[in-house]
C-alpha cells in the first residue's frame, strides 16, 4: 500500500505478508477495510494501519476464495470460491448470511472475473466465454408495485377513462385514472412472450399488442383475440412501435424496413403483412414512427436518421440527422444523393454516394449518440407553415431532445434534458404545452414548450425551455410515458422496469402509484394560464396554493421524518417504508427559472392573504359545560358484608309458613313453650341473687 500524507511530498509504504498467497482483494473507504480472497480457503479483513494480523477471518468456504468485493451501502461481502460457490458476508458480525451455488456453469477450469453493479444490485461472474448475472431482487415492503414483472407500455384510454399497462410476463392490466385501482386483467396474452409495445385505434375500441414472438395481436377490451398480425414470418423479432392509421397499421423494429398491414383485407383470423412500395431507405433498425395528417409520416432509427415519407404514395423524400440533412429522390436511386445544409440551397454542397453517407452516420453514431427513440408531432401549432416554427420533436441517445421544421427541412433547437444516462423517452400533451421525459434512472422532467421555438432562426437554438418539474417516481428506468387529461388536471403516465406505474401531476402534487392501497381522488384544479409573461412565477404561486390545499385535506401524504434511500442532487422522490398507511412520497427540488436557483420557500412570498373571517359561535360538547359528570371519579366500592344466615328451625318454619303445613294449634302450642322457658329463666335468675 501506498498513500501521501499532508504536507509530504513522499509516500508511506506498507506491505502485507499473507501465507500461501491470495487471489484478490478488494478496499471499502467508508470501513477502512481491506478484504483478501484466501488460497487456504478464508477471508482476511485487514486494517490498512495493522498489517500484522487481521482484525477478522471469515471461515465457511470448503475451496480457495478467488474473488471478494464490497457491498458498500449495505456494509457486506460478497466472496466466491473455487468450488463455484457465492457467499455473503455480514461485516459487523462476521456472519454468512447467504450461499449460492449449483447456478453456475459446470466447466472444472474457468478463469473468473467478478464485478458488482452496486447501483442496480446485478453480480456479473465470467467463467471463460461465458457470462453469469445475478439480480437481487428489490424489497418489496418498502415499495408498491403494480405488476409482479418490469412494466413495458402504458396507454390512456380518454373514452372509458382508464389506464393500460402491459408487461415482460405477456400481462395487461387495466386501471382506473380516477382511484388507481386495478378492475380486470389479462394474463399469457402472447404465451410466455415479452408484450414490447401497444397501441390503440382511432376509436380506442380495439387494442393492438406487439411481442417479441413476432406477432401483433388485435384485442377488444374485454379480452377477446381478434386477428393475429404475422409480422415476423413465424420467428422471432424485436417490435418497436405500432402506428395506427385510418388505412393502414404500420409496424417497425427491426430489419431496417416497415411493415404494412391493411384492415380493410382483415378477413381471416391470421394476416400476413404487405409490400410497403418504399422499400428499405433505414442504414439501421427503425426504433419510432409518427405521423401527421393528412400523408406526412416520419420514421427514426437507431443511428440518428429521421426519414420524412409520403404516406399516400408510400416513398421517402429527405432525410434528417443532426449532423447533415439528404435528399433522396427515389428508393431505386442508387446515384449520388445532394448533402443539404439545414437551412441552405442544394446546389451550395457537394455530393455523396448513399452509402458512403450511410457508413459515414453509422461511424458517427456507434455508441448510439444519436439515436431515435421517440417522435412526437406538435399537432396544436397552428399556422406553423407561416411562421416557419418547430413541428416536430425528437429524443434519444446522450439525453438530447431536437426540435424539428419539416417543410424546411431544418434543425431548429436542440438541448440536453438529461446528462449522464444515456438514451431517453419522451411524450407530450395533446394541447403541445408540456413535455414530459424519462431517462434509465428513474427521473423524469416536464418542460414548458407552448412559446418554444415558435419562430424559425438560422441560428440552431441551444437554451432549454422552462423547466416546470423534476421528479424521480421510479427507481429503475422509465420504459414509457403517456399524457393525458383527467379531472381537470393534467397527468403524466410513467411505465417503469420497478414494476410500478405511476402518476405524476405537472402542478407539483404527490406522485402516485398505481394498486396502491390508499386511493386517491382527483379534485378539479385550474391550470397554469397560456400566456404569461412570468409564467415561472405564476406556477410556483399556483403550485404552493395546490400543495396548502392538498396537505390541509390529507396531511399524511408527505412524511418528513422519513430519509431517503435514493437521494441524487437536490430532487426526490421515492414510496414510504410504510405501505399499510398508503403511500407516501418526499419530494425536495429547486425550481429553475433562467440561470437563478429559487428556493421553494420563496413562493410563499407572492401569497395573497386576506382578512380572516370571524368564527361563527360554536357549542361547547356536553362534557366541556359539565365535567363532573362525565369525569369525576366514582365512589369507593366497600366490601360486600356476608349475611349471617338463619336457623334451621326459622328456615323451616318460614317454608312450612309459606305452604300451610302446620296447623295453627301447633304453632300456638309452640310459643307457648317458648313463653314458659323464659319465664322459668328469670325466675331461676331472680332466686340465685336472693340470699338464704
Amino acid at each position: 500500500m501506498a498513500w501521501r500524507e499532508k504536507s509530504k511530498k513522499h509516500l508511506k509504504m506498507t506491505s502485507f505478508n499473507i501465507a500461501q498467497g491470495i487471489h484478490g482483494f478488494d478496499y471499502h473507504s467508508q470501513l477502512n477495510l481491506i478484504a483478501t480472497a484466501g488460497i487456504d480457503n478464508k477471508v482476511c479483513l485487514w486494517n490498512p494501519y495493522v498489517v500484522s494480523k487481521p482484525v477478522g477471518v471469515l471461515w465457511g468456504h470448503s475451496a480457495s476464495v478467488i474473488a471478494v468485493q464490497f457491498f458498500a451501502a449495505r456494509k457486506q461481502l460478497f466472496s466466491f470460491s473455487r468450488d463455484k460457490v457465492l457467499r455473503l458476508w455480514d461485516i459487523q458480525h462476521q456472519l454468512s448470511i447467504q450461499r449460492i451455488s449449483c447456478f453456475f456453469p459446470k466447466s472444472q477450469d474457468f478463469r473468473c472475473l467478478f464485478h458488482f453493479d452496486e447501483a442496480h444490485g446485478r453480480l456479473f461472474i465470467s467463467f471463460n466465454n461465458q457470462l453469469a448475472l445475478l439480480a437481487m431482487k428489490s424489497e418489496a415492503g418498502k415499495r408498491v408495485t403494480s405488476h409482479k414483472k418490469a412494466v413495458t407500455c402504458v396507454l390512456y384510454n380518454s373514452v372509458l377513462k382508464q389506464v393500460i399497462s402491459s408487461d415482460v410476463g405477456s400481462t395487461i392490466s387495466f386501471w382506473m385514472i380516477d382511484t388507481g385501482q386495478k378492475i380486470k386483467q389479462f394474463t399469457g396474452c402472447h404465451g410466455n412472450a415479452e408484450i414490447s409495445t401497444m397501441a390503440l385505434d382511432a376509436n380506442e375500441t380495439r387494442l393492438l399488442t406487439g411481442s417479441t414472438d413476432g406477432t401483433v395481436k388485435v384485442w377488444d377490451l374485454n379480452g377477446c383475440c381478434h386477428h393475429t398480425l404475422n409480422v415476423g414470418q413465424e420467428g422471432a423479432v424485436d417490435i418497436s412501435h405500432i402506428l395506427v392509421l385510418k388505412k393502414t397499421i404500420l409496424v417497425t423494429g427491426w430489419d431496417r424496413s416497415i411493415t404494412v398491414f391493411r384492415p380493410q383485407n382483415f378477413n381471416q383470423f391470421s394476416i400476413q403483412p404487405e409490400e410497403w412500395k418504399g422499400g428499405i431507405q433505414h442504414h439501421d433498425d427503425i426504433l419510432c414512427a409518427a405521423f401527421s395528417p393528412p400523408q406526412t409520416l416520419v420514421t427514426g432509427s437507431y443511428d440518428g436518421e429521421i426519414v420524412l415519407w409520403n404516406n399516400s404514395t408510400e416513398n421517402a423524400h429527405y432525410v434528417l440527422h443532426p449532423d447533415y440533412q439528404r435528399l433522396l429522390k427515389s428508393k431505386s436511386d442508387t446515384g449520388p444523393q445532394k448533402l443539404l445544409g439545414a437551412g441552405r440551397s442544394p446546389s451550395t454542397h457537394p455530393t455523396y454516394d448513399q452509402a458512403t453517407l450511410g457508413a459515414c452516420s453509422f461511424e458517427m453514431d456507434t455508441e448510439c449518440n444519436h439515436a431515435v427513440m421517440r417522435l412526437c408531432f406538435l399537432e396544436a401549432r397552428k399556422n406553423i407553415t407561416e411562421t416557419g416554427g418547430a413541428n416536430l420533436v425528437s429524443c434519444g441517445g446522450s439525453g438530447y431532445v431536437r426540435f424539428w421544421d419539416t417543410f424546411k427541412k431544418q434543425l431548429l433547437a436542440e438541448f440536453l434534458a438529461h446528462s449522464g444516462v444515456g438514451s431517453i423517452i419522451m411524450s407530450t400533451d395533446k394541447s403541445n404545452r408540456y413535455l414530459a421525459t424519462g431517462d434509465l434512472e428513474g427521473w423524469l422532467k416536464i418542460w414548458n414548450i407552448e412559446e418554444y421555438c415558435l419562430n424559425s432562426s438560422k441560428n440552431k437554438l441551444t437554451q432549454a425551455p422552462a423547466l416546470i418539474r423534476s421528479v424521480r417516481p421510479h427507481e429503475d428506468w422509465i420504459s414509457s410515458l403517456e399524457m393525458c387529461e383527467a379531472g381537470g388536471r393534467s397527468l403524466v403516465l410513467s411505465a417503469s422496469a420497478d414494476c410500478s406505474i405511476c402518476a405524476t401531476d405537472v402542478c407539483g402534487v404527490p406522485v402516485q402509484i398505481f394498486g396502491q392501497e390508499k386511493h386517491w381522488q382527483l379534485e378539479n384544479c385550474s391550470s397554469v394560464p397560456k400566456r404569461d409573461t412570468n409564467l415561472m412565477g405564476n406556477k410556483i404561486q399556483e403550485k404552493s396554493i395546490k400543495e396548502i390545499r392538498l396537505f390541509s385535506k390529507e396531511e399524511s401524504c408527505l412524511d418528513p421524518s422519513k430519509h431517503s434511500l435514493l437521494d441524487k442532487k437536490t430532487y426526490s422522490v421515492r414510496p414510504s417504508e410504510v405501505i399499510n398507511l398508503g403511500v407516501k412520497y418526499m419530494e425536495t427540488h429547486d425550481l429553475y427559472d433562467g440561470g437563478i436557483i429559487r428556493k421553494s420557500c420563496s413562493s410563499f412570498r407572492s401569497l395573497s392573504i386576506g382578512t380572516l373571517k370571524e368564527l361563527p359561535e360554536v357549542n361547547k360538547p356536553a362534557f366541556l359545560l359539565d365535567p363532573e359528570k362525565y369525569f369525576r371519579e366514582g365512589p369507593e366500592e366497600q366490601c360486600p358484608q356476608i349475611p349471617e344466615f338463619p336457623s334451621l328451625s326459622e328456615t323451616l318454619k318460614a317454608i312450612f309458613d309459606e305452604k300451610n303445613l302446620f296447623p295453627k294449634e301447633i304453632l300456638d302450642h309452640e310459643r307457648r313453650a317458648k313463653q314458659l322457658c323464659q319465664e322459668t329463666s328469670s325466675e331461676v335468675k331472680i332466686k340465685r341473687n336472693k340470699k338464704p
